[in-house]
């Protein structure tokens, strides 16, 4: 079809050229509501076009999803999206939406969009026009999740977990890795508050046992590490000696190595590494940090993992089991009040995100079905269900349609939450800097400042860059998002997993058709979760995702080492940690002599 009067109206199959039926202003609209999984629908879309023969068929669709259910190679993410911020999470969103809709349509024996393409299909038999009404998928998305607060954000990614398995799996999961953070960021920053640090812990032990208890502990999470990064070396190692080649004891085997070599290097008393020289007195000190970091990290994980199975058996018990979809009347789910009664309990659930993703394609759809309409078409209109009531009232009072101009474009977060986020991102920036400024006017050292910043880059650089490694980035991508992760603690705005997957995506090709693949992993119930997570992980999206997810937490990590164990080691020169807060007065001091000097 070709476009009217400046109205986008989309077209299919090249350009067609249909002259109106009647005189322009003329033409009519039948909206014919219908459930995307249902065989029922199928075939009330074939009748309804057979019997009425419109000039067009407008359909609910955009041009990438219409490529999609055509079997056509939706387009790559571009690099330069990564750096936006939003693109993983709208890409987590719509698999979401993508995986209910599957899951519906394999229980039902329907293949989700059936009726769209039987509309399609239909219209094409024909010889009738068609036309593509629906806004981009990925603008929707993307409005979708700007609307969405940072609670329903991590509620809807939650119940996409539940695909992986059992409430309890994930829930034990989750809590394990959510209190191991938690714990190791409760004894770093709590304990060192509360005057326990690993010095205590140094003297309360002793000197031998901190440095063994440390290198078991360092040398068991290296192992991990290490496993991560070289999985198929293990998994000959075990071939080799006859040993059961899984996913489980390859990580054992991984760990076993770390904490035997750890041991080692701790009873040793030194090591010399190149220039640096690890005698046996850093050693114990690094082993009392360690020992102090990895209580906390074993104690959060404990703590986590008991409340997670607690949550996920509670969970279990509200979760409907999927025998439920058997209950459904297919029928009905073309029915306007059903589907309007699911719309409105979304509606409760994220207000903001239902006016994205129903209110604002109503309107959308709506305004290319009047201007069909105004041009003299008539037109069938196939829409989903729940969209047929919000459509037929703008029809019939097209004078209530929103601008376009408001349905179009990205939008970006509103309300109290964002407005804070960006507060704190711009006043921790502030703060570092001034941090800086003042050390260097109270009298310290530009070089104790460069030996402190240098300290600074490299253990964020090592910990972000690291763990994107360890999530199967390219050496390069891992460099990029190490190189900028201290940035995130100058600019929490700016995470450094942007980065890392903008220079990834240079490497691999990342489009939406991987949330097909990622469904079918997921769709295998009898796979135990570490085979449907190495699956996963082979799988360009997902991996993108963990890459970014991983390099932030990295930096995270890193800004929690830093203050409680690299700025008490490089504080001596200044009179150590309790000089600094002296050093800042006098810089405040000296940087209001200058001000107030430099005043007319």
């Amino acid at each position: 079809m070709t476009e009217r009067a400046g109205d986008d109206l989309g077209a299919v199959d090249g350009e067609m050229t249909l002259p109106p039926s009647r005189e322009a202003g003329e033409g009519e609209v039948h909206v014919l509501g219908t459930a995307h999984v249902s065989q029922q629908s199928v075939e009330r879309v074939e009748e309804t076009i057979a019997e009425r023969r419109p000039d067009v068929v407008a359909v609910e669709l955009d041009e990438g999803r219409y490529r999609q259910l055509k079997g056509e190679t939706p387009d790559d993410i571009d690099p330069g999206d990564m750096l936006r911020g939003n693109t993983v999470f709208q890409f987590l969103a719509y698999w979401m939406l993508s995986y209910v809709q599957t899951r519906l349509g394999k229980k039902l024996g329907v293949d989700p969009g059936a009726d769209m393409m039987a509309a399609i299909d239909s219209a094409e038999d024909h010889g009738l026009g068609v036309a593509l009404v629906d806004r981009d998928i990925q603008m929707t998305v993307q409005r979708f999740w700007a609307r969405l607060s940072p609670f329903r954000k991590l509620t809807m990614l939650g119940n996409l977990t539940l695909a992986v398995g059992s409430p309890v799996a994930v829930g034990t999961g989750l809590g394990i890795a959510m209190g191991a953070f938690a714990g190791f960021a409760v004894a770093m920053v709590a304990a060192g508050a509360l005057g326990f640090a690993s010095a205590d812990i140094v003297a309360t032990l002793g000197a031998d046992v901190v440095a063994l208890a440390g290198g078991l502990v360092a040398g068991a999470l290296g192992g991990a590490v290490l496993w991560s990064l070289f999985d198929s070396a293990f998994a000959r190692l075990l071939d080799a000696l006859a040993l059961p080649n899984t996913t489980y004891t390859r990580i054992v085997a991984g760990v076993g190595v770390g904490s035997v070599v750890g041991v080692a290097v701790a009873a040793s008393g030194g090591l010399a590494v190149g220039p640096l020289s690890l005698t046996a007195e850093r050693l114990t000190s690094l082993g009392g940090f360690v020992l102090q970091a990895g209580t906390g990290l074993v104690a959060g994980a404990l703590l986590g993992g008991g409340l997670g199975v607690l949550g996920g058996a509670i969970l279990a018990t509200v979760v409907p089991e999927e025998e439920d979809l058997d209950e459904i009347d297919i029928e009905e789910l073309t029915d306007a009040d059903v589907v309007t009664a699911m719309m409105e309990e979304f509606r409760r659930f994220a207000p903001g995100a239902a006016e994205a993703l129903i209110d604002e394609r109503d309107a959308f759809i709506a305004h290319r079905l009047v201007a069909l309409r105004e041009a003299g078409y008539s037109v069938v209109a196939v829409v989903g269900a729940g969209h047929r009531e919000g459509i037929q009232r703008y029809l019939d009072d097209p004078e209530s349609l929103p601008p376009m101009e408001s349905l179009v474009g990205e939008a970006s977060g509103s309300g109290l939450t964002a407005y804070l986020y960006k507060a704190v991102g711009y006043a921790l920036t502030v703060g570092f800097l001034v941090f800086f400024v003042l050390l260097a006017l109270g009298g310290a050292s530009n070089a104790w400042l460069v030996e402190l910043f240098v300290a600074w880059f490299i253990v964020n650089g090592v910990l972000a860059g690291g763990l994107a490694k360890v999530a199967g980035a390219h050496w390069p991508s891992a460099l990029a998002g190490g190189g900028v992760a201290w940035l995130t603690s100058v600019n929490p705005l700016l995470a450094p997993g942007w980065f890392a997957g903008y220079v990834e995506l240079r490497y691999v090709d990342v489009n939406v058709s991987d949330i097909g693949r990622l469904n079918e992993i997921l769709d295998d119930d009898e796979a135990p979760i570490a085979d449907i997570f190495a699956r996963m992980r082979d799988v360009p999206l997902f991996r993108l995702i963990l890459i970014a997810g991983l390099t932030n937490v990295g930096s995270m990590v890193a800004s929690l080492v830093v203050f409680p164990l690299i700025l008490p080691m490089l504080s001596a020169p200044i009179g150590g940690v309790e000089a600094i807060p002296g050093l800042l007065l006098d810089g405040a001091r000296n940087g209001w002599d200058i001000v107030w000097g430099a005043l007319p």
